[in-house]
């Protein structure tokens, strides 16, 4: 079971990612993406205050599983792990963190953007 639960965390983890970065380029999936960056927002920085800074519960939920399977020195960033997994380089954690940082806000702020232009647009092409 610990085998299945570390691939779907992988993937479900690497998807969410995934999604929060490019969601908000196709108009139906951006209040989606505002969504789920907004949610990974409030983690990093709400829940963060009482579990320290970024913290995610997809990543406190995985490391569990995968200190069940003998995983030890597991990074706090689940972005530099899977930066190192995929490219076999051991990424700088000050530099992962800060890009990390930079573009969970920066997407988050382009969502909000675009979703409001697209709330404004829908709503004033109703009263036509």
């Amino acid at each position: 079971m610990h085998v299945f639960l570390d691939y779907f965390f992988v993937t479900f983890h690497g998807l969410w990612v995934l999604f929060n970065l490019t969601g908000w380029a196709w108009r139906k999936t951006r209040p989606w993406q505002l969504a789920t960056s907004g949610l990974t927002i409030l983690s990093w920085f709400g829940l963060g205050l009482f579990y320290g800074f970024g913290y995610c519960p997809c990543t406190d939920w995985h490391w569990q599983v995968k200190r069940k399977l003998g995983a030890v020195d597991l990074p706090a960033s689940y972005v530099k792990y899977y930066a190192d997994r995929l490219t076999g380089v051991d990424w700088n954690t000050t530099f992962v963190d800060a890009m990390t940082i930079v573009a969970g806000l920066g997407v988050f702020l382009l969502s909000c953007w675009l979703n409001w232009r697209d709330w404004r647009r829908g709503s004033s092409s109703d009263g036509e």
